[in-house]
């Protein structure tokens, strides 16, 4: 893969301007939505049961977030997840707090094997906790991971079949027989709420006009990497003045920037 394959991707992502639908939580739902618009994407944040079939239809990707988990939402994802199965639609499942509660644990394992996500992206100790490898999460923050973690991620992407992604100082991105580390990024974006929320509704967006999605989850994470990046170097005073300018970066990021400053390398 080469960061011309990247730049490509996010010039046909702002040209096709796909719809992605949301099933998520409601501490970041307003931030999803927003980084979705400023990637290029439109959102719709949508989670009522009667409407699902027809919502999800519209849909070029389904991200299914587990961070605010009740059983009506659950019902919802199911729905939702079925027809996206159905009609081939790009399911990115974010397995939110994975490990700190059985009921999450089993919930996002129930949803794995009932839906067969095309890309599961969590944190280390998210995707540690589901690849059966420990990993300890205090929350919804990973405190404790696999010591070799492109090795575990590798494990769960052969064994459910989905690109997976591990968010962190470098996120990790697999299909199981190909590997990328992506060193884009800023310490700043773990002072944030939400940031891995948003780099699943980028991964969709990427996802939704993606024929090859473990590109897709490159280029998602170095973008938004690399919009963090330029948000702490802009006169960032703190984390909400961060927060202001991620949103700036990402909407104003171009794909020939994408390809020049994309620190993607092959593990």
């Amino acid at each position: 893969m080469d960061n011309e394959s990247l730049k490509e991707l996010l010039v046909e992502l702002r040209t096709a301007r796909p719809l992605v639908h949301h099933i998520t939580n409601y501490v970041t739902i307003n931030d999803c939505a927003n980084i979705t618009l400023c990637i290029g994407a439109s959102p719709v944040m949508a989670d009522a049961p009667e409407e699902m079939a027809e919502m999800v239809s519209l849909a070029g990707a389904l991200v299914l977030n587990i961070g605010t988990l009740n059983s009506r939402t659950v019902e919802s994802m199911l729905l939702a997840g079925k027809v996206a199965k159905e009609k081939d639609i790009p399911i990115i499942l974010d397995p939110v707090g994975a490990g700190a509660t059985s009921y999450r644990t089993q919930t996002a394992q129930m949803l794995i094997e009932q839906l067969s996500p095309a890309i599961i992206k969590g944190n280390a100790g998210e995707i540690s906790v589901l690849a059966g490898a420990g990993g300890v999460v205090k929350g919804v923050d990973s405190c404790d991971a696999a010591e070799d973690l492109a090795t575990v991620c590798k494990a769960l992407a052969r064994e459910t079949g989905a690109v997976v992604v591990a968010s962190g100082k470098e996120d990790i991105v697999t299909d199981g027989l190909t590997s990328y580390a992506v060193a884009n990024g800023h310490e700043w974006m773990d002072k944030v709420s939400g940031t891995g929320c948003m780099l699943s509704s980028v991964t969709a967006s990427f996802a939704a006009v993606a024929s090859d999605l473990l590109t897709a989850a490159v280029a998602a994470a170095a973008a938004f990497g690399l919009a963090g990046e330029k948000a702490a170097a802009d006169k960032t005073f703190g984390p909400y003045s961060f927060r202001t300018k991620l949103f700036d970066k990402v909407y104003n990021l171009t794909a020939e920037e994408l390809a020049a400053e994309a620190k993607v390398e092959r593990i």
